[in-house]
C-alpha cells in the first residue's frame, strides 16, 4: 500500500532520511522501532507531506505522492495521529471529535461517520458533553484516533501512543488498533514500548540514521538477539 523509495529529506540543511526504503502491506499494523534520532517521527513528516524531500519517492497504492500537501494526503486517505496530546482540553468531546471532519466537503456524511465512530468508542457517546480535559490519558488518546477516523483513513500514521499511559490503558488502546486493522485500515506506528509494540503487530521496522536496517515480520523481529540486544532491552517497559 505505501513505499518509500531511497527517501532523503530534513529540516533545513540537516538530513534526517538518508535513503530510507521500505513498503506496509494493507490491512496491517507494522511497527518502526530504532534508537533516538534515528528519523522515525521524521518518516511520518515525510509521508505526511510537513518535510522537505530532497530526493526519492513515496508511493500510496502505486500513485507518486512524494511532493502532496497534508491536504491532500487526507484526501488520499491518510491521517497522521502525532505524539502527544492533541485534544483541545476545554472543548467537549463532541466538539474535538467534529474538527476531524472540519476539511470535508461532505458533511452529511461526516455526521453519519461520528455515529459511526461513536459506535466503536462507546465511551465517546457517553461523554460527547464533557470536557476533554475531564478524559483520562487513554480515552485522550482514543477520542484522537477516532477523531482520525472521521474520513474514513486506509493508513493511518500513529506516533508513540502509548506515552504517559498505565500498562492497562496501553493495551486499550493497542487493542483498538489490532481492531482497526482487522476493519482493513493500514497502521503504521512508532511506539516506545517496543517490546509490546511488536507483540501486536504484523511486521517490523528497524529504522537507524534515517535508514531502513532491517524489516521482518514482527514475531522475527522479536526473536532477533540483534534487535533484542539494541532496541528490547531492560530499559524499555512491558505491559503488565
Amino acid at each position: 500500500m505505501l513505499e518509500l523509495k531511497n527517501l532523503t529529506g530534513g529540516y533545513g540543511r540537516i538530513t534526517i532520511l538518508n535513503g530510507t526504503t521500505f513498503t506496509i502491506p494493507e490491512a496491517s499494523i507494522t511497527t518502526i522501532i530504532g534508537p533516538n534520532g534515528a528519523g522515525k517521527s521524521t518518516v511520518f513528516k515525510a509521508i505526511f507531506g510537513l518535510l522537505g524531500i530532497q530526493s526519492g519517492q513515496i508511493l500510496l497504492n502505486g500513485e507518486d505522492v512524494t511532493r502532496n500537501s497534508p491536504a491532500q494526503m487526507i484526501a488520499r486517505g491518510v491521517t497522521y495521529v502525532p505524539q502527544g496530546r492533541n485534544v483541545v482540553p476545554q472543548l467537549s468531546v463532541l466538539h474535538n471529535l467534529e474538527l476531524g471532519g472540519i476539511t470535508a466537503r461532505d458533511q452529511g456524511r461526516v455526521r453519519r461517520r461520528m455515529d459511526e465512530v461513536m459506535d466503536q468508542f462507546p465511551m465517546l457517546r457517553q461523554r460527547k458533553d464533557q470536557k476533554a480535559i475531564e478524559l483520562s490519558g487513554g480515552q485522550q488518546k482514543q477520542l484522537e484516533i477516532a477523531r482520525a477516523l472521521l474520513l474514513e483513513p486506509r493508513l493511518m500514521l500513529i506516533d508513540e501512543p502509548s506515552i504517559g499511559l498505565s500498562p492497562n490503558l496501553v493495551q486499550e488502546v493497542f487493542q483498538t488498533l489490532i481492531r482497526l486493522r482487522d476493519a482493513g485500515v493500514t497502521i503504521l506506528m512508532v511506539e516506545q514500548n517496543a517490546k509490546a509494540a511488536l507483540a501486536m503487530s504484523d511486521h517490523g521496522l528497524v529504522l537507524e540514521l534515517g535508514q531502513t536496517r532491517m524489516f521482518d515480520s514482527a514475531d522475527k523481529l522479536l526473536a532477533d538477539p540483534r534487535v533484542g540486544q539494541l532496541f528490547l532491552g531492560g530499559h524499555i517497559e512491558e505491559p503488565a
